[in-house]
């Protein structure tokens, strides 16, 4: 019974920032690679995401988890869990 009663197993994704150009929505892009069902070669897919970052901790570039949660907008299905990797940033001085 404590095994049904547990919290249900919630997806979760990697992918690269792409946006973050709006209030506490963040455009992740998810790249995964498939094996193409008639030429066998594996190709590249990419589907975009977006969620949604309270503390706005994300930055383009960054390499962040997302977690499915409760539609919180038209489009926002997703929270940021965590920046796994941040974006190395160049400075123009010259």
């Amino acid at each position: 019974m404590a095994e049904s009663a547990a919290k249900p197993n919630k997806q979760e994704k990697v992918g690269e920032v792409v946006s973050t150009k709006m209030a506490k929505t963040i455009v992740i892009e998810v790249t995964r690679r498939v094996q193409h069902p008639q030429y066998r070669r594996v190709v590249k897919h990419r589907k975009k995401f977006y969620a949604h970052d309270e503390e706005g901790t994300a930055q383009t570039g960054d390499i962040v988890r997302i977690v499915e949660s409760r539609p919180l907008s038209k489009l926002k299905r997703w929270t940021l869990a965590e920046v796994v990797r941040k974006a190395v940033v160049v400075s123009d001085t010259v």
